[in-house]
């Protein structure tokens, strides 16, 4: 049986999306009878003033038990741990998560271990241990590009151990998801480039691997039409309030669909060069989209030859041949990008070699491809990527995406 063929797709945060929604807070809180979060966020978003923002949209309403602003950029084991603590401490009832991607899996994390009353959370790693409902949580995503505000999962890392947990229950996703146009404005254009980038390759995995159903399909068009039609506006615009609320509901929706199809080899390579070159995830998601595309073309080119209509648009996709839709498709997706670095002054990657640290220095070295290829052997998404992969392949594709030229198509080992 074809995994088509069979499908689960869970749902089951309430989403609020809006220009000023933020103010609706204190009323979904009533109703799920909550009165003293703890506000989970970072110096990033605090030192921009969204902290701000979202204490005035609460007012007097809501009395916030705590508002703590350290974690780190990758969710760290240590940090979940004491912020556990200190909920217990200060009698709280609920989490707010004010953030990306590393603060909501922190809120998550932290969300295990006071429900279950645990100081272990390391007892709750794999899928489906945590079996119960957990306290109420709300997450204000300010990038978008994660989707974690929809998803069953959060990682956690130890960085002593140099560990990343993975943590899967539907029970971890968020109860409400708010999605306020003000919280992206202060987005800087490369990291909006790149979050948005990540929600793409999300819609775009999730319709092309293995586990695709109809539900995380239609998920996933809607998001690609939406960054399409708004990400280089936005770019050009920052603080077109309508634009940014479009790509914030695009990443929400590709992470409804991704989180329910799972993705495939961009995702195994893109884990792979985070945790051994430290390499922002949608910057890695940005790069390595249209080679995972090339790679698998063999196996799924009529779904990535569908991908043209919401990419490149109607008329775009019918005066284009049924035979080059595809390639056409792959095509749109490297011009993005090389738009995005055109608009961003060269701040938005189009390949490895090209990622740079503050000081100047690349982040990818080239003798460290290998390594990058051995790491992504052992990541789990590949198993849901259309193609079978070897140490090789790998090698290919992160090559190629260090260079910035296409796949040698010819050493594509067909299965």
């Amino acid at each position: 049986m074809r995994i088509q063929d069979y499908y689960e797709f869970i749902a089951r945060v309430r989403i609020v999306s809006g220009h000023d929604v933020l103010e609706k807070i204190p009323d979904e809180l009533k109703k799920i009878g909550a009165t003293k979060p703890l506000i989970v966020t970072d110096k990033g978003v605090s030192g921009v003033g969204l902290v701000d923002v979202l204490k005035n949209a609460l007012g007097e309403k809501i009395t916030i038990a705590k508002i703590v602003d350290d974690v780190p950029q990758d969710s760290d084991i240590r940090i979940v741990q004491r912020l556990a603590k200190e909920y217990r401490e200060v009698g709280c009832d609920c989490l707010i998560a004010l953030g990306g991607g590393s603060v909501l899996d922190t809120a998550k994390g932290i969300n295990i271990m006071v429900s279950e009353g645990v100081n272990d959370l390391m007892k709750f790693t794999g899928k489906g241990v945590v079996k119960k409902a957990l306290k109420p949580l709300i997450a204000i995503p300010t990038t978008a590009g994660t989707g974690s505000e929809m998803t069953q999962a959060a990682v956690i890392e130890d960085h002593e151990k140099k560990l990343k947990k993975l943590f899967v229950s539907p029970f971890i996703s968020p109860d409400i998801a708010v999605l306020d146009s003000r919280m992206t404005l202060t987005l800087p254009t490369a990291i909006t480039a790149a979050t948005a980038m990540d929600a793409m390759a999300h819609a775009v995995e999730a319709y092309t691997c293995l586990g695709k159903n109809p539900m995380s399909d239609t998920c996933a068009l809607t998001a690609i039409k939406l960054i399409r039609e708004n990400l280089l506006t936005v770019m050009k615009s920052p603080d077109d309030k309508n634009g940014r609320l479009a790509l914030a509901n695009a990443a929400t929706l590709a992470g409804m669909a991704f989180s329910n199809s799972l993705p495939g080899v961009v995702h195994s390579l893109g884990h792979s060069v985070g945790s051994v070159c430290g390499v922002p995830h949608g910057v890695c998601m940005a790069i390595l989209l249209p080679y995972g595309l090339e790679y698998n073309l063999h196996k799924n080119e009529q779904l990535t030859a569908e991908l043209l209509l919401p990419l490149g648009g109607e008329e775009e996709f019918v005066k284009t041949p049924k035979h080059l839709r595809a390639e056409r498709t792959i095509y749109f997706i490297r011009k993005l990008n090389q738009d995005l670095h055109d608009v961003s002054d060269h701040r938005h990657a189009r390949f490895f070699k090209e990622v740079l640290d503050r000081e100047g220095k690349r982040m990818v070295p080239r003798e460290r491809l290998p390594e990058i290829a051995q790491a992504a052997l052992g990541d789990g998404t590949v198993i849901y990527n259309p193609e079978d992969l070897d140490l090789d392949d790998f090698l290919m594709i992160i090559e190629a995406s260090w260079e910035g030229v296409p796949l040698d198509r010819s050493r594509i080992k067909k299965g």
